[in-house]
């Protein structure tokens, strides 16, 4: 959702670093890929872990793993357009009322524009000054970002979301199945465990850079909440197998 497209192109070609872009720009897609590549890694990693530590034949395993890639895509995505559609739907009253507040009562809005302004260290005077000016510039624009807080970057896009969770799920979840069809049938636990780690880590890895985050702690928390969810999801599977 754009907050202001009219100015969207002016903003761009008044950043002070065009060459130097701030990685916050990143933050809506990359919350969607990140998540849902995990999810597809770790969720069908898990699941055929689980179905073959249940000791059944290699057609069960690439059914299950099928199954898991296919509903698991198809859930990222019905999941992130509904919830961001919600996010949106909120955005999009918060500016309404905004906008009401702005016909009918646009001295107040100044006054507490110039109170946020002077909140954040400028003198009174400084503070009136910057509300008016912003304020005759695009007074809508200026309250949406300085008082409610929403911004270009942070703007809800739940088609966007879905599509990039659904493509990150698939080809997360693609990982560990390609491994369990590949791998002998005595060692599909074992190819299936270390090709997830090894996505993981890529993943965390891939993430940190694209968002400018530092790499090890990125790389260990994937690593490790992945190796928790297999080796549970695979006892799970061992004590039902053996009851059976």
């Amino acid at each position: 959702m754009s907050l202001n497209p009219a100015s969207d192109q002016k903003a761009d070609e008044a950043s002070a670093h065009p060459d130097d872009p701030h990685f916050v720009g990143r933050l809506g897609w990359l919350r969607a890929a990140v998540l849902g590549a995990n999810d597809g890694i770790v969720s069908t990693g898990a699941l055929i872990m689980g179905v073959a530590a249940a000791d059944p034949g290699p057609q069960a395993i690439l059914i299950a793993g099928v199954a898991g890639l296919t509903a698991g895509a198809l859930s990222m995505a019905a999941g992130e357009y509904v919830s961001v559609s919600s996010q949106a739907d909120t955005e999009a009253a918060d500016i309404e009322r905004e906008r009401l507040a702005l016909e009918q009562s646009p001295h107040d809005e100044l006054r507490e524009l110039a109170e946020i302004y002077e909140s954040r260290g400028m003198t009174r005077e400084t503070a009136w000054k910057a509300a008016a000016e912003v304020s005759q510039h695009d007074a809508l624009a200026a309250h949406i970002r300085d008082e409610i807080g929403l911004t270009e970057a942070s703007a809800a896009n739940p088609l966007q979301a879905a599509v990039t969770s659904a493509v990150t799920f698939s080809l997360g979840a693609a990982v560990p199945l390609l491994a369990a069809i590949v791998a002998p049938v005595s060692m599909v636990m074992v190819f299936v465990m270390v090709s997830t780690l090894i996505a993981l880590a890529l993943l965390g890895g891939i993430g940190a850079k694209a968002g400018g985050a530092p790499l090890v702690p990125a790389v260990t928390r994937v690593a490790i909440w992945g190796m928790i969810a297999l080796g549970i999801t695979a006892g799970v599977g061992r004590l039902f197998g053996v009851a059976a």
